[in-house]
């Protein structure tokens, strides 16, 4: 009989902890009836939402976390108060332990980052963790990374961003040589800063075999869909997220002004009204919620702090994929595969 898939939760992370993080869970068992859970967090506030759930509940192992990681807690203070003992933290360790195949949070996006590199360690091979962020795509959807784990990359760095992102891409999308690209302020290569230039240098004459190196892209190429993935050092990565999340957000502010403007508008609204469900699921954020440590000793999703129910299903169900799929396993093989580069 083949082992259930177990992911572990932090029930407490997030703008809305148990209240959203346990109806999210319930929602991704529907979709995947084969998993089960392991749950921590305080057991008054949890405990109760389980029991309402008696599906989630047989599904699910539950464990009482006496602290909770507030979301503006600094990563040394969340180090220091909560390791060891918060819903977080145990959360990860259940997957240090070998008790869960993935971890999803809701929590603090620093304190999550440096609970992970301590308690799990990052791969031997990896010189810092990234977070990647499936980005939807007039062609459908593409990786990108970093989008906020650490600030600045040198060569190496990008090197490395391109392997784990390659490695993701061929779980998610289901290609055997996924596309990659960096992001750049322009096409030619004699533009960019000088770690950006060599790190072109470098994957354009390594010849990767599970990676086709595609060159530089620019901004707009993300929500083209140009390549399968798009390697950026996390700084920039961020402000690129944010502003498409901002964007979005505008466009839909934008047409709900425009279609109650006026009688016709109103009328013409009920006429488009299905394509404008359609538009309005694509640009959803939930959807697509939930960015995944790359490069660390086991696999951690985590989910935007103010998703709602349908949000922390999305990240669940990406915790599903990485963990069915076994994320670690092809990260490490492409890493073992990756020739050594050529020095500059």
């Amino acid at each position: 009989m083949t082992k259930a898939l177990r992911i572990s939760i932090d029930a407490m992370g997030g703008d809305h902890g148990p209240s959203v993080v346990v109806p999210g869970a319930a929602l991704a068992l529907e979709r995947h009836p084969d998993m089960r859970f392991m749950m921590f967090g305080e057991e008054a506030l949890v405990r109760p939402l389980l029991d309402e759930r008696p599906a989630l509940a047989r599904a699910t192992e539950f464990r009482h976390a006496a602290v909770s990681v507030k979301m503006d807690d600094k990563p040394s203070q969340a180090l220091r108060v909560g390791r060891y003992k918060s819903s977080m933290w145990l959360a990860l360790q259940a997957v240090r332990d070998g008790e869960a195949q993935a971890c999803v949070s809701a929590g603090n996006t620093g304190a999550l980052m440096a609970m992970s590199m301590f308690c799990l360690k990052t791969m031997a091979q990896v010189e810092r963790p990234a977070i990647a962020a499936i980005w939807p795509t007039v062609r459908g959807e593409s990786i990108v990374l970093d989008v906020g784990a650490s600030i600045g990359a040198d060569a190496s760095h990008y090197v490395n961003l391109a392997v784990l992102g390659a490695a993701m891409a061929r779980i998610v999308f289901d290609v055997e040589r996924p596309t990659v690209g960096i992001l750049n302020v322009g096409r030619e290569e004699i533009k960019g800063i000088e770690a950006v230039k060599e790190a072109s240098r470098m994957l354009r004459e390594a010849q990767f075999p599970h990676l086709a190196y595609h060159g530089f892209v620019e901004g707009d190429d993300i929500g083209k869909g140009t390549v399968d993935v798009v390697v950026t050092e996390g700084f920039t990565g961020n402000i690129a997220l944010k502003t498409a999340e901002g964007t979005a957000k505008q466009i839909g502010a934008y047409l709900k002004a425009a279609m109650s403007r006026t009688l016709m508008a109103k009328i013409g609204y009920l006429f488009a009204k299905g394509a404008f469900d359609a538009l309005k699921a694509k640009m959803d954020p939930s959807r697509v919620n939930g960015g995944v440590f790359l490069g660390l000793e086991g696999a951690v999703i985590k989910s935007h702090g103010g998703a709602d129910e349908k949000g922390i299903a999305a990240a669940i169900d990406i915790a599903y994929d990485m963990a069915h799929y076994d994320l670690m396993r092809t990260i490490r093989e492409m890493l073992e595969q990756t020739p050594a580069v050529p020095p500059g």
